[in-house]
């Protein structure tokens, strides 16, 4: 894997990534990866495993996503009403 170094980060912006962070229970490391990981992924073209549905892959891309603390206690009928806005 590659590193990446962030240079002149305001110490204001830095405070509250890290308070994200915390209140995300994530170091640092893990949350600034996720809202990467969030970003690539808006950025590039969805990839769906085999036969799985948009919607399946909504509740996978949930229920493994550090940055939605909400969501790690519902269902997947919970998960797929937010899904379809009811």
């Amino acid at each position: 894997m590659t590193s990446i170094t962030i240079r002149d980060v305001p110490d204001d912006i830095l405070t509250s990534v890290k308070v994200h962070a915390a209140q995300a229970g994530q170091s640092l490391q893990a949350y600034v990866l996720g809202l990467l990981a969030d970003d690539a992924e808006k950025a590039a073209p969805l990839i769906r495993q085999e036969g799985e549905t948009s919607g399946q892959k909504f509740v996978r891309r949930l229920r493994g996503s550090g940055t939605e603390p909400t969501t790690a206690h519902m269902s997947t009928d919970e998960l797929m009403e937010m899904l379809r806005g009811e």
